[in-house]
């Protein structure tokens, strides 16, 4: 700001005193280049959950982080029901970077204690499927319930990415860790997804 005051001061005094000056004297024009620079840090931002709209099925609604299935079971043969439900979250990342899809239990899995030994014929964990969209990435983690483990999947981005972290989360008719349509011994059964983003 400063050198542009002292600019328009210079031309001031040349227009006021060009009468003085004889005609073959040349003004001299001084300039300095002054760079501005700053620096932005990679980033990323993932923003809190929210249900779409119409995508559940046998899915209460979206409290806070809390996905809720309506029924489990089918209350006749106490077979899984199917369930299916997408989540979005709205984010952005401002360099190439990875997303990290992690199952903490692989599977549904009971919570409360209430199962002391599995029966037999009976199921007593869960197999679920958690389909991710971001960007250029388009995959999914099997959450198979076979070991009680932590299970992930990785995909690498090549470029920034800004929009919907999309998840379909959907558990099959049946679904059980012994046979198709085994009867669930009584219990809670729970699951933690979470999601990653971060570098390479």
């Amino acid at each position: 700001m400063r050198r542009l005051v002292l600019l328009a001061t210079a031309a001031a005094m040349t227009a006021a005193s060009a009468s003085a000056v004889p005609a073959f004297a040349q003004t001299t024009v001084v300039s300095r280049a002054m760079p501005v620079t700053g620096n932005t840090p990679q980033v990323c931002a993932l923003q809190n959950a929210r249900l779409a709209q119409g995508s559940q099925v046998n899915f209460r609604a979206l409290t806070g982080n809390l996905l809720q299935i309506d029924t489990l079971v089918d209350p006749a043969t106490l077979a899984t029901n199917a369930a299916s439900a997408s989540v979005e979250f709205a984010a952005v990342c401002n360099f190439p970077h990875r997303i990290r899809l992690e199952s903490q239990n692989n599977g549904l899995w009971q919570t409360d204690g209430s199962m002391n030994q599995p029966a037999d014929g009976f199921a007593y964990a869960l197999p679920y499927r958690a389909e991710l969209t971001w960007g250029e990435v388009n995959g999914a983690l099997d959450a198979n319930a076979n070991v009680r483990r932590i299970a992930e999947r990785r995909f690498n981005v090549d470029q920034a990415t800004a929009g919907e972290v999309e998840l379909r989360i959907l558990i099959e008719a049946g679904a059980s860790n012994t046979r198709s349509n085994a009867p669930v011994l009584a219990g809670f059964y729970r699951d933690t997804l979470r999601i990653f983003l971060e570098p390479r």
